[in-house]
């Protein structure tokens, strides 16, 4: 792994992303407790949900120490992920946060940080603004996939209040609404928008929010590329 790694990063001149082994710690909470009973956990046996998220959280330190003992001196991003919003507002209280979760991701950041000098990417879908500067504290470098549909989660904003400390990877075209469903036009104005909102001062990976989905027309998916090649590059 750390030879292909070594040869991607050298000969070809690519930057090494290493992913996470399994999803987040109350991702795995939900899927091994199930959606209710997890949510009974954290509201009312914290202790129980601690135990599992711990558990999750042992496997996840594991595989970084295999992983970065291979990439740690040639890896570029790590990337670590637990979705902790929903439309309009965190999937559970900032204070349920802060009190369960925040302390186990401190651990894991700190872990990889003692292990390579690559930024840490976290993914987060949803409305997570009340988030962000618990993020930024425990270590996150960059912010993925800035889900420009979800409560507070205007990119002009994000970008005043929190430019200095993070990258933002994602947020250049809202794929809930305009990728999909809007005209052409529609698409380049969001485009453009996005990335006059993030360019600034640098720090901003252009892509979608998420995955483009079936039902984007291949017109949608040219005015995107086109009005993202005209605005670039956007440093």
């Amino acid at each position: 792994m750390g030879e292909a790694a070594r040869r991607v990063a050298g000969d070809e001149g690519r930057a090494v992303l290493a992913g996470s082994i399994c999803g987040g710690l109350t991702e795995g909470l939900f899927k091994l407790r199930g959606f209710e009973d997890g949510y009974l956990d954290l509201a009312g046996d914290p202790a129980r949900a601690r135990h599992v998220m711990e558990r999750i959280l042992e496997v996840k330190l594991a595989y970084w120490e295999r992983a970065l003992a291979e990439l740690g001196d040639v890896v570029d991003v790590v990337a670590e992920a637990d979705d902790l919003g929903g439309q309009d507002r965190t999937l559970f209280s900032p204070a349920t946060y802060r009190a369960l979760v925040k302390p186990l991701q401190r651990e894991l950041f700190a872990f990889i940080r003692a292990r390579t000098s690559a930024r840490i990417l976290f993914h987060t879908c949803g409305a997570v603004r009340d988030l962000v500067p618990d993020l930024i504290e425990i270590g996150v470098d960059i912010l993925n996939p800035v889900q420009v549909s979800a409560a507070g989660m205007d990119t002009a904003a994000l970008k005043r209040e929190f430019g200095r400390d993070l990258v933002f990877w994602g947020g250049g075209v809202d794929t809930q609404r305009v990728l999909g469903s809007g005209t052409p036009d529609e698409v380049r104005a969001e485009v453009r928008r996005r990335i006059a909102d993030l360019r600034r001062g640098g720090g901003f990976v252009f892509a979608t929010v998420h995955n483009i989905q079936p039902n984007v027309p291949p017109a949608n998916l040219l005015a995107m590329w086109e009005a993202w090649r005209e605005e670039a590059p956007y440093a």
